[in-house]
């Protein structure tokens, strides 16, 4: 195995049992020795990847805004896909984020924000600020075509991202709804929300 991919998997490994500890103790109650520990590393281990614990954090927000991001980039431009495809394209890809491996980070948005320097901070922010300009474009497209009738894009946004990062708190995969189920539920929502009618299928 070269050694670049080596690095990376031991910085995945770093990621993955930070998230967890800053779910489970909380970002404050972890400490540096604490991830080391998780991750069978001695704490100076963790230096060679990361200058601080603030920088681990962060990396967990920028990676999980971008894994948000990366799908829907293409909807900002592309006029030819429906806005109410375009819609269930942010809502699906959001949710299966959100539910998937990486929920336990419970840390999406502003819950994370207040831990990171005013220049880490404002590069999450960004991220959040780019991901609500691609929904409010969505929906603007769809009222320009008639196909939503919705007063104010911008509040309808915020709503739809709130339920999905609000799922987090009471989703378990043992539990009575599936993500496809979630999905479903939370753009039919949407749909009738912004008095749009479902696709023909």
């Amino acid at each position: 195995m070269s050694q670049k991919k080596e690095n990376k998997i031991q910085q995945d490994l770093i990621l993955s049992k930070s998230s967890s500890l800053f779910w489970e103790k909380g970002y404050a109650e972890t400490s540096m020795r604490d991830i080391a520990n998780e991750c069978g590393f001695r704490p100076a281990n963790i230096y060679n990847f990361f200058e601080n614990k603030e920088s681990i954090l962060f990396e967990i927000l920028y990676e999980e805004m971008e894994d948000i991001l990366t799908p829907i980039r293409n909807l900002a431009d592309d006029k030819s896909i429906d806005p109410r495809e375009g819609l269930k394209q942010v809502i699906a890809n959001h949710i299966r984020m959100t539910l998937g491996e990486k929920r336990k980070s419970k840390l999406l948005f502003d819950s994370g924000l207040n831990n990171l320097s005013p220049k880490n901070r404002k590069k999450i922010i960004k991220q959040r600020d780019e991901y609500d300009r691609i929904c409010i474009t969505v929906i603007e497209r769809g009222k320009k075509t008639g196909v939503f009738n919705c007063g104010n894009e911008r509040l309808a946004v915020y709503c739809i991202a709130s339920m999905i990062a609000r799922s987090r708190i009471w989703y378990t995969p043992k539990g009575q709804f599936s993500v496809d189920d979630i999905i479903q539920f939370v753009y039919d929502f949407s749909l009738k929300g912004l008095g749009a009618e479902p696709l023909k299928k």
